[in-house]
């Protein structure tokens, strides 16, 4: 199912006839493959190295056959018959407002930054002074001040198909990949931390971690380079299945981790109103339509990282392009999402939490708002690319680097442990035992030695483990710690605020700058520990 808007008012319509039948986007030229020589390193890699090498982009990344005999095309005109007339789009600027109902997870100040407009001239017969989230369907009558070339307005993916939310619950990554039987199926990649593990289990760890469905990660690494249902299409696409032609970014996972930042960055941003237009390798740019939902936008995004403007129209054409594919593989995804949505319902509110350590300890402020999951090498994806829905805290004592602590991490609420490993512990507050639904907070960096099992029911101020630097990337002892609802990372200074304890977070600038404020009391973030960054939790908190 395709969800296609088109408002009039936006547009005029220019008649052309066509001897076959083409999307609305035309027919861009067949591109022809022309594989760098990618520089060979050791695994196993970091997939978060920083490095001044040179990036180098491939020339084309679709492999051969993707545009020739497997192309997914429309079915041709049959002989005799009349040709079919389709309409292009031109940009008509006639300063008509837009008429926009609000989707799940927008708020009003995204909304104006994707149209670009002052958050004053909305209007809407609903109540807009506040600062949580605008209920889903809301009419919102929006100046139209885009004199310039979007993107369609198709809804490509619905956001539950994006995000690990309750739609994959029922999805078997290890039965649907051994039963596709291609390349994957048979495949073993080394990680760095955990040694050599299965592709499959790869995949689901990717996709549990990142918090982004499998279905994705499996139709992004099909419709690259065959991996899924097939054998790779070349030695480049052996190497770099997602066809990112990096030397730092060799093999499936890393591959996959640069994919998954890609339609992290697009997504968070597009929810946040930071993101408003698409660039291609060639220097050209295109505004992003204001009306999609963020999940299409990720997928718009991650395809105009690596390819040219024209292989990107066909690989964003609904009819012929990768949703013809994810359809193929894995049904419609809207029906799926229609059984789980909204992502967030109306009138949200985080629960109660208080600070996650024991009263009376002292513990730093070491992080502000920063990214959700692993780092994100700003070489790569560009200084403002993370997700910040985490905040880190560190014990003040005398030990330093990585050395082990005595000192407790604390339940913040009440639920059910989930997840415990690989240095991190997941708490399900509603305690169904999916982390897909409802609140989720996140437990990072908490060592194996006393770390909580799984199965375990934690009430407030249960011990959870000590801090450390297990799992993922950490250069000292601490704990970080982020939040989700429904499978989506739930930002830290957002519509819905991180409250601990009576202390509102608040973000600065950059990544990990930013302070908590409780009443006239700030403490501010501060990476060594410093004084300011020093709080205490007191007993009635």
């Amino acid at each position: 199912m395709k969800r296609i808007f088109v408002i009039p008012i936006i547009f005029s319509l220019t008649i052309s006839a066509c001897g076959s039948t083409p999307s609305i986007w035309g027919i861009p030229q067949t591109p022809t493959p022309n594989l760098t020589t990618e520089n060979p390193r050791p695994d196993p890699i970091d997939p978060f190295a920083v490095s001044d090498d040179p990036i180098i982009f491939p020339t084309s990344t679709i492999p051969p056959f993707i545009a020739t005999e497997l192309s997914y095309t429309s079915t041709p005109t049959p002989d005799g018959a009349a040709p079919i007339i389709l309409p292009t789009y031109t940009l008509s600027y006639d300063g008509a407002p837009f008429l926009y109902y609000a989707q799940s997870g927008d708020m009003l100040s995204a909304v104006a930054g994707r149209f670009g407009v002052d958050e004053t001239e909305i209007t809407s017969d609903a109540d807009l002074t506040k600062t949580t989230l605008i209920d889903a369907g809301t009419l919102l009558v929006i100046p139209n001040r885009i004199n310039e070339e979007m993107t369609p307005n198709v809804q490509l993916m619905p956001d539950a198909e994006i995000i690990f939310s309750a739609s994959a619950i029922d999805f078997d990554v290890n039965q649907y990949v051994q039963d596709a039987g291609g390349y994957l199926s048979t495949f073993n990649d080394y990680l760095g931390s955990t040694g050599w593990i299965r592709g499959d289990d790869a995949v689901k760890r990717l996709a549990i971690e990142n918090s982004i469905n499998p279905r994705l990660i499996l139709a992004m690494l099909e419709f690259e380079s065959r991996w899924v249902r097939g054998q790779p299409v070349d030695e480049l696409h052996t190497t770099h299945p997602m066809g990112f032609n990096d030397f730092r970014y060799k093999g499936m996972s890393v591959q996959l981790v640069w994919a998954i930042n890609n339609i992290a960055i697009a997504y968070y941003s597009w929810r946040a109103g930071t993101l408003t237009h698409l660039e291609f390798s060639d220097g050209s740019r295109i505004r992003i339509d204001p009306r999609l939902n963020a999940g299409t936008v990720a997928i718009q995004y991650l395809f105009s990282r690596a390819h040219s403007r024209s292989q990107w129209e066909q690989i964003i054409d609904p009819n012929s392009g990768f949703i013809a594919m994810f359809n193929e593989m894995f049904g419609d995804p809207w029906a799926r999402a229609d059984l789980v949505n909204p992502i967030f319902p109306a009138a949200l509110n985080q629960p109660e939490l208080v600070l996650p350590f024991e009263p009376n300890v002292e513990w730093s402020m070491t992080g502000g708002p920063h990214n959700a999951w692993g780092q994100i090498n700003p070489n790569i994806y560009g200084p403002n690319s993370s997700v910040p829905a985490a905040i880190d805290f560190a014990p003040s004592t005398d030990h330093g680097g990585c050395d082990p602590t005595p000192t407790w991490v604390t339940a913040a609420a009440p639920g059910l442990v989930v997840r415990s490993s690989n240095g991190a512990v997941m708490v399900d507050l509603d305690g169904d035992g999916y982390e897909q639904t409802g609140w989720n907070i996140l437990y990072m960096h908490i060592g194996k030695e006393d770390r909580v099992a799984v199965g375990t029911w934690l009430e407030v101020n249960d011990k959870i483990g000590h801090a450390s630097c297990e799992g993922g990337v950490s250069t000292g002892t601490h704990l970080h710690f982020a939040r989700k609802y429904n499978g989506e990372w739930v930002t830290a200074d957002g519509p819905i605020p991180f409250i601990l304890s009576g202390w509102r977070v608040v973000a600065g600038e950059k990544a990990y700058e930013g302070k908590l404020v409780k009443g006239d009391e700030v403490i501010i973030a501060d990476p060594v520990g410093q004084k300011w960054s020093n709080i205490i939790r007191k007993e009635n908190e």
